[in-house]
């Protein structure tokens, strides 16, 4: 697979996971229960329908093969589990918009985790439209000051960090299995949510919306998000997810009616703007080096 080709890939794997992780917010809203219950059923869920995959497929599944790999593979476990455990708890004690336009930050973080630690580079363009997306960011959290969302507003933030560190990991170790991180991080969300939980107390309707959510949704976005992450950097997988900054308070506000606050329309057109920005560079880019590729290959 040739560069640019991994890279469309990658796009298309990002691009569909958050489409598809978007109506994640929504769901929650639709169970109606307490955000430990959710995370308890949410993360058994996940665990039973990628587990089961992964035990049908088990002979194609390339294991780790070494104590290095074994590690990352726990590690990637343990963060990604622990942040989808953080977003149900933001979502419960805010705003959808609020949690999902705050975890819009997540790529400024990965951008400065593989910097930092593998010393990635990151794009001009990149950068530049990560500090318009964190400037959308700070929009939405200075107006929550005082608010009773402002817990959730937190979990948003830290949400943020453990998604681009779990995201940056994932990069730097692409030869992981993906389903195995998947299962296992479903275990890790039930076991944190469970000490506070009482799962078994919800309403006949609520088990409906967790089952699609945790049997389908989840496993599927989570899958094709970490696919991406053997094609392109990880500031880079995290910026598709303001995709889901936009399209999942639409949901909730379509389905719920939850109204949008005005700070948070704001944070929100200008994380669009950036992330229009980047791709739109980005595919000019790649088309200035197609171009150059065909007119030296027509010279030699």
């Amino acid at each position: 697979m040739t560069a640019s080709t991994s890279r469309q890939h990658g796009i298309l794997l990002a691009t569909t996971g958050v489409l598809v992780l978007s109506f994640d917010a929504l769901l929650i809203r639709l169970a109606q229960a307490d955000g430990t219950d959710v995370g308890v059923w949410r993360g058994m869920l996940v665990l039973l329908s990628a587990g089961s995959i992964c035990l049908v497929r088990r002979r194609r599944i390339r294991w780790p093969d070494s104590r290095r790999l074994w590690l990352a593979a726990l590690a990637a476990t343990l963060l990604y589990g622990l942040s989808s455990a953080l977003f149900v708890l933001s979502v419960s004690h805010t705003q959808v918009a609020n949690t999902v336009v705050i975890l819009a930050s997540s790529p400024l973080f990965a951008a400065a985790i593989s910097w930092l630690l593998f010393r990635e580079s990151t794009s001009r363009r990149t950068l530049m439209s990560i500090l318009v997306a964190i400037t959308g960011v700070l929009c939405v959290f200075y107006s929550s000051l005082g608010q009773a969302g402002q817990l959730g507003d937190l979990l948003a933030l830290l949400l943020a960090v453990v998604m681009a560190a779990a995201l940056t990991l994932l990069r730097r170790v692409p030869e992981l299995p993906r389903l195995p991180l998947v299962a296992g991080s479903g275990l890790v969300t039930a076991l944190i949510c469970l000490p506070f939980a009482t799962p078994f107390a919800l309403e006949p309707a609520s088990y409906a919306w967790l089952s699609l959510m945790g049997l389908l949704q989840m496993p599927l976005a989570s899958l094709l998000v970490f696919s991406a992450t053997r094609h392109l950097p990880s500031a880079e997988v995290s910026l598709f997810l303001l995709i889901e900054t936009v399209l999942g308070p639409v949901w909730v506000w379509w389905a719920l009616g939850e109204a949008l606050p005005g700070p948070t329309l704001l944070g929100g057109a200008l994380i669009i703007g950036a992330i229009a920005f980047n791709a739109t560079l980005s595919l000019r880019r790649q088309r200035r080096g197609r171009m150059a590729r065909s007119e030296e290959a027509n010279l030699g």
